[in-house]
């Protein structure tokens, strides 16, 4: 039985968004045989071809008045500048309705907050780009909102964090309907990973947090930042700032949002991951220089929050030799 897939795009949709998916879908149909499992169509408000983000023009399979055959995937693309977009209390209503009887909804990137606004999404696990993740979670209180997944699926709700893993989102529902051999051999044919190593993290650009908290508390971040190879012990901290451990660890935690521990982490692998970036430095050089007591504690930490090893992240994002 042929399964229909919509994608719903927006104006100034990112069309990676929309075509990856698309291409994941059709190679799914050409490694099953070339028979037709997978029907794609593009949903828009109207028939009108829809203008991209990048200028390039998309034509529109069925508008939401033409689209009338129930789903079995329906997912909404993202767009840069979505949340600027007026309320469309029919396109709400469209995809409210379409997405309950589908047998699985989702959306790619920022397609989150259209699909969010109709309130399919609250109380689900979901994710989107992790630009935008934090004020997904703010407009929309009652989502569980994880900033560093690939993707992530939620009985009938699937999400892709930003542009590209829509297609890895993509590639996991087709190994869910027709097998791991196809969908190895469409992430071979597309030159694309099975199974993403890693989450988001490796790919944010986001640097140290903002200093928060009192004007000690603020203090004390420039400080930690300007000295990561010093003692950061939580004790040590405490008396640079003139109170006791417990007490220090309790406000710092109310205040900056995590523990001191955590925050000290935070930073030196901030520190890290520019050396990474920007330096030939070896990771025993890297982690003297960072704080940490040896390669293997800065390993563990960068795979903690980065999800790969640094000589993995070094391979994707280092510099070119």
């Amino acid at each position: 039985m042929v399964k229909l897939v919509y994608i719903v795009a927006v104006p100034g949709a990112q069309m990676l968004d929309v075509s990856g998916p698309l291409d994941v879908f059709s190679e799914a149909n050409v490694q099953a045989g070339g028979r037709p499992f997978y029907k794609m169509s593009i949903v828009g408000r109207t028939q009108a071809p829809i203008i991209c983000s990048s200028g390039a023009r998309l034509s529109v399979d069925v508008s939401i008045d033409q689209a009338k055959e129930r789903a079995d995937t329906l997912l909404v693309a993202g767009a840069p500048r979505i949340t600027e977009l007026p309320r469309d209390a029919r396109m709400l209503a469209w995809l409210r309705t379409y997405s309950l009887s589908s047998r699985r909804y989702g959306s790619i990137c920022t397609g989150a907050f259209l699909l969010a606004s109709t309130g399919l999404l609250d109380g689900r696990r979901v994710t989107t780009h992790w630009n935008v993740a934090d004020a997904l979670g703010n407009t929309f209180s009652k989502l569980l909102v994880e900033k560093d997944a690939i993707y992530i699926r939620d009985g009938p709700v699937c999400t892709a964090a930003g542009v590209t893993a829509g297609m890895d989102l993509a590639l996991a529902l087709v190994e869910e309907d027709l097998g791991r051999e196809i969908a190895l051999n469409v992430a071979s044919q597309l030159v694309m990973y099975f199974k993403r190593p890693g989450g988001q993290a490796q790919f944010s650009r986001e640097g140290r947090a903002v200093v928060s908290g009192r004007s000690a508390l603020q203090e004390l971040q420039r400080w930690i930042a300007a000295n990561v190879t010093d003692d950061l012990s939580v004790s040590e901290l405490a008396e640079r700032v003139g109170i006791s451990p417990r007490h220090f660890t309790r406000i710092f935690n109310q205040e900056v949002g995590m523990p001191p521990r955590e925050y000290v982490e935070s930073v030196r692998i901030a520190e890290a991951r520019r050396l990474f970036d920007t330096t030939a430095l070896g990771p025993k050089k890297v982690a003297i220089r960072c704080g940490f007591s040896d390669t293997n504690s800065l390993r563990r930490a960068f795979v903690r929050r980065f999800g790969v090893t640094p000589a993995q992240y070094r391979t994707r994002f280092g510099p070119a030799d």
